[in-house]
C-alpha cells in the first residue's frame, strides 16, 4: 500500500423490478464487463468484492443505506478506490460504463426526481489515507451523510469536488479526456 491518499467511490442504485426480472438482463449482462473495465482503468487502485462471490475479497459485511427498503435483498452497489478525482470520472462517463449509464432509467429507480430534493445520491466520494480500505458500513455512512448534510470533506460529489485536504478542487477535464482515451486503448 501507499501513503498517498486514495479517492473512495461508493455507488448505489435500486432496481425498478426484482433483480432476476428479465427487464434487468441488460444490467446483469454488463456487470462483469464493467467491473473488469474498472479494474483495468487508469487510476484504479482496488475495489471491494461481495461476500460469497468470486473476485476480490469483500471489505467487510455488505451494508445498504437506509434508502433501500425491502425488495429482493439485491440492490447494486460498488465500493472502489482511485488515485485522483479524474480517474473514476473518466471511467464512469466514458466507454462501456457510460453506455450502461445511458440505460440506467430502464433498470433503476430515479434517485433525483426534478426539481425535488434527491431521494438519495447515486454515489458519494471521499478521500482516505493510502493504507485505508473503506468498509461497506463506512461507505453507507458517507452516502447518507452526503444526502443529509450536503457536500463536505466527509462526503462529496463531482459537482462539489474537494481535494484530499478538504479544499474546493477543480476537475481537470483535459485529464479526464486523456484518461478516457487511455482506457479505450486495448492493453
Amino acid at each position: 500500500m501507499t501513503n498517498a491518499p486514495g479517492l473512495a467511490l461508493y455507488t448505489f442504485g435500486i432496481f425498478r423490478r426484482p433483480s432476476a426480472d428479465p427487464a434487468n438482463a441488460g444490467f446483469h449482462a454488463r456487470n462483469e464487463p464493467n467491473l473488469a473495465a474498472a479494474e483495468a482503468a487508469a487510476g484504479f487502485i482496488a475495489r471491494s468484492g461481495y461476500d460469497g462471490d468470486p473476485g476480490p475479497a469483500s471489505w467487510g459485511p455488505h451494508a445498504y443505506p437506509r434508502f433501500y427498503r425491502g425488495g429482493d435483498a439485491h440492490s447494486p452497489s460498488t465500493l472502489s478506490l482511485w488515485d485522483s478525482l479524474e480517474a473514476p470520472m473518466a471511467f464512469t462517463y466514458h466507454g462501456i460504463h457510460a453506455e450502461a449509464l445511458a440505460h440506467g432509467r430502464d433498470w433503476f429507480l430515479k434517485p433525483v426526481p426534478p426539481p425535488a430534493r434527491p431521494a438519495w445520491p447515486p454515489y458519494v466520494l471521499w478521500w482516505v489515507a493510502g493504507d485505508h480500505r473503506p468498509h461497506w458500513q463506512e461507505a453507507v455512512a458517507r452516502h447518507e451523510h452526503l444526502h443529509d448534510h450536503g457536500a463536505s470533506s466527509q462526503a462529496f460529489d463531482w459537482q462539489t469536488p474537494l481535494d484530499a485536504a478538504g479544499r474546493p478542487a477543480m476537475i481537470d477535464r483535459a485529464r479526464v479526456r486523456q484518461l478516457a482515451a487511455r482506457n479505450a486503448t486495448p492493453a
